[in-house]
């Protein structure tokens, strides 16, 4: 009863307080601790013991996994050099920097302050991301980032565990088990923490990639998702490679390989459900760090170090921390853009480094390390506590800071319109290759050919529409379609209420209508909520010049006037409506959108088979190729 009353509780607040937080604008993170410590100093309040098995085997595998499944592979390695650079060469030398000037401000052996800088080392990827893109970053930055707080753990947690047999070898003292640990050995074995930890990931990402191809039943295959990471991490652990690298490469790769060896409805599933895994998990640990606090305090006062000497250290390890950043990345780029001569200078610019360099926030990775340190640990209360500090500290200093730094840097993330541009031209690729594999399907019958292919058009409109302003105070035919259907649905849904308050029929059977209209619904909402953000943009003018068409390149930069500047000619003389406008670069010719009822800009291209238009929205210079089907 007392254990479970303890998880409810530790749930319920991870719920309450992560939901005040995110209405007063303020990290979670920071609220949970803060929460945490003041009911740590609650005397009747029995606070739980966070053990370094409870961290390492419970809480770190199904974390990583669940941020490691949902990072882009293809991503990962377009920027693998960079993503190295920070995962590896950058823990390594934060971590010697930290141990260096631990060991000069405490007595400890160097082994011991090695660990605490392993420990620090490591930025946290959900703390980082999630200011990335509050503020708006490149994609790329955020890539980078995203990357390196997934492979430093792994840097990290093998640096830490060497550490810690340097001075915990079975009855060795910390002196004498440092003088075993040499630079061979200690190759050697980071050697082996890599390619093991890779291999085992490798071979359990194939076989679960097998099994699910066996498995269509959502329930069943998020179940076994729920395995994979300790699937991963303990073998590659028991065997002392790196258990962390492994659930890392087997999230990579079943991310990757999902839309193969999943079926849509089990895809959904898994992410559903791991986005609340992650959700309870992460803030269930900084609200467990905060709960620690008391016995933290009790630990630093029987330390035999006064609190005077312990918050100058604690203020000189923060202090390392955010220098050392900056310290290494600017180098770093220096030496890739005088050595990488493949890469474009622009495409590492200062001001991305600049973000990069203070993107350093400290998260659960590091206080969960922190208590994997061992009970006989020199001075160990201090270093919780110093990477407790460290943690809040970074994420006060810099996570407030960044978004400062970057509005002061101009640094800008992706344009929404550009984004919005380049899916509509991939979903127009993709509604194309279905559209020819229709024609090619044999007995097909005439209506239903008909009928998909107006929705597959449907689908892209809806996209396309999202583009332009349109005319003031117009609906486009997917917002009529959108507000018609939800009235629709919520009719259907009151009366399935109806009928199930009857208690007549199967309600499985209504369970399972109920189901198709939330599907739809939520998937209306989703439409709607991207097209209202879209539209809150300002209007950017988008220029492609990369990997035209030769119709598009002929094109490039022409200019002709409009002949009907106030609309399109044929709804104007028709009394028709339109959606948005297009602007023919060879005549002149103002047509409507294929959004818009009457298509006139589509046909126009079959009657002067005029191969370009212009979109001819405000602000818009994009270009179309009707021979062709794309984007310039």
């Amino acid at each position: 009863m007392t254990l479970a009353l303890t998880l409810v509780a530790i749930v319920a607040a991870v719920i309450v307080v992560a939901g005040l937080s995110e209405r007063i604008n303020v990290p979670a993170p920071l609220s949970l601790i803060v929460v945490g410590i003041g009911i740590s100093y609650i005397s009747f309040i029995k606070e739980p013991v966070l053990t370094p098995d409870v961290v390492l085997y419970g809480l770190l595998p199904p974390l990583l996994y669940a941020a490691a499944v949902r990072t882009s592979l293809v991503d990962f390695r377009a920027n693998t050099t960079s993503i190295l650079a920070l995962s590896v060469g950058l823990v390594l030398f934060t971590a010697a920097g930290v141990g260096l000037v631990t060991w000069w401000l405490i007595p400890v052996p160097f082994a011991v302050a090695f660990a605490l800088g392993a420990v620090v080392a490591p930025p946290d990827a959900v703390a980082a991301t999630a200011v990335a893109r509050r503020i708006g970053l490149p994609r790329r930055v955020v890539t980078i980032l995203e990357g390196e707080s997934l492979v430093n753990d792994a840097t990290a947690l093998v640096s830490l565990r060497t550490a810690i047999a340097a001075f915990s070898v079975a009855g060795v003292g910390a002196h004498a088990a440092a003088d075993q640990v040499t630079f061979g050995s200690v190759a050697l074995d980071f050697a082996w923490a890599v390619v093991g930890g890779i291999g085992f990931g490798v071979v359990v990402a194939l076989v679960i990639g097998l099994i699910r191809r066996n498995f269509t039943d959502p329930a069943i295959d998020t179940s076994l998702s729920f395995i994979v990471p300790f699937v991963a991490f303990l073998p590659a652990e028991h065997f002392e490679s790196s258990g962390v690298l492994a659930v890392v490469v087997a999230g990579l790769l079943l991310g990757h390989k999902s839309p193969v060896v999943q079926t849509a409805a089990s895809r959904l599933s898994e992410r559903i459900n791991w986005a609340s895994v992650q959700f309870l998990l992460e803030n269930a640990v900084f609200l467990m760090i905060g709960l620690q606090m008391r016995r933290i305090v009790a630990d630093i006062s029987d330390s035999g170090l006064s609190w005077g000497r312990v918050v100058v250290v604690t203020l000189a390890v923060l202090t390392t921390v955010v220098l050392l950043r900056p310290l290494y990345v600017f180098p770093t780029r220096l030496l890739f853009s005088r050595f990488d001569k493949g890469i474009s200078p622009t495409s590492r610019p200062y001001a991305h480094s600049a973000i990069i360099s203070w993107a350093g926030m400290r998260g659960v990775v590091t206080l969960a390390a922190a208590f994997t340190l061992p009970q006989e640990t020199p001075y160990r209360g201090v270093l919780v506590w110093i990477a407790m500090v460290v943690t809040v500290g970074t994420l006060l200093v810099q996570g407030t800071t960044l978004p400062l730094l970057a509005r002061w840097l101009r640094v800008r993330g992706p344009d929404p319109r550009e984004d919005a541009l380049q899916e509509a031209t991939i979903l127009q690729a993709s509604v194309s290759a279905g559209l020819t594999a229709l024609e090619n399907c044999d007995g097909s019958d005439p209506e239903v050919v008909e009928t998909l292919r107006a929705r597959a058009e449907n689908r892209t409109n809806i996209v396309w529409e999202r583009l332009g302003q349109g005319r003031e105070g117009a609906e486009t035919p997917s917002e009529t379609y959108r507000r018609m259907r939800m009235t629709m649905l919520e009719a259907e849904r009151r009366e399935l209420l109806r009928i199930r308050g009857e208690g007549n029929a199967d309600q499985e059977v209504l369970a399972h209508v109920m189901a198709q209209l939330d599907i739809e619904e939520s998937m209306l909402d989703r439409i709607e909520d991207r097209t209202s953000a879209l539209r809150d943009e300002p209007m950017l003018p988008v220029e492609r010049t990369e990997g035209q068409c030769q119709h598009l390149a002929d094109h490039h930069d022409r200019f002709v006037a409009p002949t009907s500047p106030h609309g399109c000619e044929q709804c104007l003389r028709d009394g028709t409506q339109w959606v948005h406008l297009r602007l023919c670069l060879d005549c002149g010719h103002v047509g409507c959108c294929d959004s818009s009822p009457q298509k006139h800009a589509d046909a126009h291209f079959h009657e002067s088979g005029h191969p370009v238009m212009r979109s001819f929205e405000p602000g818009e210079s994009w270009r179309w190729c009707f021979v062709d089907n794309q984007l310039g």
